[in-house]
């Protein structure tokens, strides 16, 4: 039972590390249109489209781009994965179509303002604002590319394989030897020798050699010079007229860039995001909503994990991962007291503190003022330990509030689940 129950909070904890690395990260992910229009202004051929958001443009844009196509592509716009095989919630299935062109208006029409769920949204699934019309190639051949950044070569990576159009994890699994891996110095940039590399393990059939070998260096021009952390093409596309093509891609960037990469930035979608979490980014709090029942507010990350993990074993759910980290002010306290109770499914909520760089007096005053700005309607257990501990545990007293202490982290655990569940 035991070893069963540790099993469980160690895949808990890997899940929301994960998430919190990308948290930590905070990546900033474009649309797939907007992605394109930025690779055709370093070069990198890419299919002729438009995004539009009504039909009306879905018609003027048929009439004015694509006058002579008989087929074309219509791709919804969410920021997740797993379009093709997603459902609508009005029964459509599938974000992504090849249909003739008196056909396109009406599956436009199906996926414009609807709900796409795939894999990657969740149940809630995303709201199509934007659909992406592009021309139908002639594929003679798909192959998979990316580049990413690689902790143990302490720089980018790029990633190739000869077979693409699937999901590159189940290849690796399957066919590890198609996978070709080439590190890139960092300091030195792309070599004609490294690109060659790259083109020799994506092998293409028809497309020139030399031309595919700049393609591969317009790539990593465009992930440097754009602050990316991704930058991820599936399919890489041969077509019939011997062309390389990115027919379909995906590009996230560092938001510790964002002072030098502002167009890229602007181009932000936040209502593909978590809205919590968006509230939270500009607070520069660390928040990753979960789906249960008990709002966590910590310092530290590794603190959150703990705290996380002994609320499950006491027999209760986080409802989240916040991290107000070392040095938060009493305002970003009160964010997040604010984020917490937006949660309609919290309980209760358990703020466990640590005191080194962090002052428990701060978060005390914290949690004082937002409960006058915040009508706190579920039970709060707060254990406070480290720097100014004593004056932080008087603001709690003296402010008149009913709040459930505790002396640990153990303690904290099983009152706050009492406090949610009883």
């Amino acid at each position: 039972m035991v070893r069963g129950m540790l099993n469980k909070l160690v895949s808990r904890s890997l899940s929301v590390a994960g998430k919190w690395q990308q948290q930590q990260l905070r990546r900033l992910n474009i649309h797939e249109y907007q992605g394109a229009e930025l690779m055709s202004k370093y070069g990198i051929n890419v299919p002729k489209g438009a995004a539009v958001s009504s039909l009306d443009e879905v018609k003027e844009t048929i009439r004015k781009v694509f006058p002579n196509e008989n087929e074309l592509v219509v791709k919804s716009q969410v920021l997740a994965g797993g379009r093709g095989l997603g459902t609508f919630t009005n029964g459509f299935k599938g974000g992504v179509h090849i249909v003739k062109a008196d056909q396109v208006e009406d599956v436009a029409g199906k996926m414009l303002g609807q709900i796409l769920v795939t894999k990657q949204t969740g149940p809630q699934g995303k709201v199509v604002s934007k659909v992406y019309l592009c021309e139908k190639l002639s594929l003679v051949n798909e192959m998979y590319f990316a580049i990413t950044l690689d902790r143990k070569t302490a720089g980018p990576l790029i990633i190739a394989c000869k077979k693409g159009g699937t999901s590159i994890e189940d290849l690796a699994e399957k066919f590890p030897d198609m996978i070709v891996k080439v590190p890139i110095d960092v300091f030195k940039g792309i070599t004609d020798e490294d690109a060659a590399k790259v083109v020799d393990g994506l092998t293409p059939k028809v497309a020139d050699r030399n031309d595919s070998i700049e393609q591969v260096k317009k790539l990593y021009k465009l992930f440097v010079e754009s602050d990316c952390t991704l930058l991820e093409i599936n399919p890489l596309a041969e077509t019939s007229d011997n062309q390389l093509v990115a027919a379909d891609a995906k590009l996230n960037f560092d938001d510790n860039a964002a002072f030098r990469q502002k167009e890229i930035f602007a181009l932000r979608d936040p209502t593909q995001e978590d809205p919590r979490e968006v509230v939270a980014a500009k607070a520069d709090l660390n928040y990753i909503g979960l789906d249960g029942e008990i709002g966590c507010m910590v310092n530290g990350a590794g603190l959150a994990m703990a705290t996380m993990d002994i609320i499950k074993l006491h027999g209760g759910t986080p409802a989240n991962f916040l991290d107000v980290g070392g040095n938060a002010s009493e305002g970003q306290v009160v964010e997040a007291f604010k984020i917490l109770t937006s949660d309609d499914k919290v309980k209760a909520i358990l703020v466990n503190i640590f005191g080194g760089i962090m002052k428990c007096d701060v978060i005390a005053s914290g949690i004082v003022n937002a409960a006058k700005q915040v009508s706190l309607k579920v039970p709060v257990v707060v254990r406070l330990e480290g720097t100014n501990v004593d004056q932080g545990k008087r603001i709690l007293k003296e402010s008149g509030m009913t709040l459930i202490t505790a002396e640990d982290l153990d303690d904290a655990a099983e009152k706050a689940v009492k406090a949610a569940y009883n």
